[in-house]
């Protein structure tokens, strides 16, 4: 199934809301839609990766899709979100940064997140199909859409291997190539 990005700032506000009461949650959701990262390596993250993180602090990960490295940053949002979260829990650090409820060491699955994300918008009565892909989809929206980053940055940061992945992910509307096309010179 293909998932769509939150493209509104006041839905993506509406889910942060939604999860206040959930610190892993709120932290997940946040860090898929201010990473870019796919949900998988979000989810391989250890509590040892994250804990005396900065603002601005590097993490350096390996892409379990292509095997290349990447970086996980630590900006504002994700910053305040993981030192509430980890004033939660139990801080050991080989313990996985989103670990299941179901009693092991276990991450979280990227099948559970689907759901978790299928929830949380249909909480807020967002209609769409939305699934763990949607987080990386909505980081890429908005940093096209909302901060005008160039999709040779974008498709850099998502390390793909060729620009027509990439502009499936921006969500480039024949609408918008019309538009431009009707500017005149």
């Amino acid at each position: 199934m293909k998932v769509e990005p939150i493209i509104s700032a006041k839905d993506i506000k509406s889910i942060k809301r939604l999860l206040s009461n959930r610190p892993r949650d709120l932290l997940l959701f946040t860090c898929g839609c201010n990473s870019g990262l796919r949900v998988q390596d979000l989810l391989a993250l250890k509590i040892g990766d994250v804990k005396y993180a900065s603002v601005g602090d590097r993490i350096v990960i390996r892409e379990k899709k292509t095997g290349k490295e990447n970086v996980f940053m630590i900006n504002k949002e994700i910053k305040v979100a993981l030192d509430e979260y980890l004033k939660t829990i139990e801080a050991k650090d080989e313990h996985f940064l989103f670990k299941s409820r179901k009693g092991k060491n276990e991450p979280l699955t990227t099948y559970a997140v689907t759901m978790y994300v299928q929830q949380w918008c249909d909480a807020i009565n967002l209609s769409g199909n939305y699934g763990a892909h949607s987080l990386r989809k909505t980081w890429c929206y908005h940093q096209r859409k909302t901060y005008g980053t160039s999709w040779e940055i974008i498709a850099k940061r998502l390390n793909h291997s060729s620009p027509s992945i990439t502009r499936r992910y921006i969500g480039v509307k024949e609408e918008e190539v019309e538009e431009v096309l009707m500017k005149s010179i």
